[in-house]
């Protein structure tokens, strides 16, 4: 059990570059047949990156509940293809990112930290075309809205759709995505109300979690055979939108609010991992909750990973919809020890 723990843990590390190397090679492969494949070769895209504090009213305060914000940033571009971004993934080093959109699109870029390892900035960035299982250019909002995505057990990427409910897997060094096994229940969810939520639990296992109405929603975890039913519990209005694996096993749910009247929060809950278990009614505990003046948009995106110093961040980006009224961005926080 130790040796497939740790072999699990390492195809996490390694899941973000195969994804990247995968997708690249699905895009030149697709350019060596001809342009009428419908593929396009990753772009460098122009990014505007402004300095992000916690507190819109108070630039001093770095502290949301359990944790300690160690810097955001505010990304802009004048790429029409650029926003819209539902899932989040950051390197073991911390060093590179990718963010898939809900058209379809890929952001990798480089993470820039300052001299006290706070995020800083963004560099090299380009934007490029998720495939589909021919290889070919996603295309449309129904075949091409991506909300989630977790490294798999073999160093893919499996991405989870909605629209188009499903479940795809993007092995290291193959041109197209390939179907996998999904949840019966996941046909008959509404239209927009997909899978949002998707993470590698360390016994190789993946949790998915739908975002639901109501009071509560449905959620899955894989075996060998299929997928097993639990629920997810709901409560003030919020609803899930992504979820990471930390060191040591233990979850993370990112939950957003949004109401005519409140505008937006978001809150991070923390699950147990003894507590997913097939038939269970999840729940799990509130680490941090972001309010007004805290500096927050439709927060969509959440990746989770340990530092050289042993210190867990987590990693939170933002889904501006493609609106003038909302924003993309990209938030770095530190978990107090005392949760470690």
């Amino acid at each position: 059990m130790i040796i497939a723990m740790e072999r699990i843990k390492l195809n996490r590390r390694i899941g973000l570059a195969a994804f990247i190397v995968t997708l690249m090679a699905g895009l030149m492969a697709g350019l060596t047949a001809g342009l009428m494949a419908g593929l396009a070769s990753a772009e460098p895209v122009q990014v505007l990156v402004t300095l992000l504090p916690l507190n819109a009213e108070d630039p001093l305060d770095r502290r949301v509940g359990s944790l300690k914000y160690r810097g955001g940033l505010a990304l802009d571009s004048d790429n029409p293809s650029f926003g819209g971004f539902s899932a989040l993934g950051v390197s073991d080093d911390g060093k590179r990112m990718i963010a898939l959109s809900d058209r379809g699109r890929r952001l990798s870029a480089r993470l820039v930290v300052d001299e006290a390892g706070n995020l800083a900035g963004l560099r090299d960035a380009d934007l490029s075309t998720m495939v589909g299982l021919d290889g070919r250019a996603l295309s449309g909002k129904s075949e091409s809205d991506a909300e989630a995505m977790s490294p798999g057990v073999d160093g893919e990427i499996i991405v989870a759709f909605e629209r188009q409910h499903r479940l795809w897997r993007y092995p290291a060094g193959q041109i197209a995505a390939i179907e996998m096994s999904q949840p019966d229940e996941l046909q008959d969810l509404p239209y927009n109300s997909g899978i949002e939520a998707l993470t590698l639990l360390d016994d190789g296992s993946l949790i998915a979690i739908a975002e639901g109405s109501r009071n509560q929603s449905l959620a899955w975890l894989s075996h060998r055979h299929g997928w097993s039913v639990m629920t997810y519990r709901r409560s003030g209005g919020f609803r899930v939108t992504g979820a990471a694996t930390l060191p040591g096993g233990d979850i993370v749910i990112l939950e957003r609010l949004h109401t005519a009247r409140g505008g937006n929060a978001a809150r991070i809950k923390r699950l147990p991992a003894a507590s997913i278990v097939p038939g269970a009614s999840l729940g799990g505990e509130t680490i941090a909750e972001l309010r007004p003046p805290l500096n927050l948009d439709n927060f969509e995106g959440i990746e989770a990973r340990l530092d050289g110093s042993g210190a867990t961040l987590l990693y939170i980006i933002s889904d501006d919809n493609f609106s003038d009224d909302q924003r993309t961005l990209l938030m770095m926080f530190e978990v107090s020890p005392s949760l470690e």
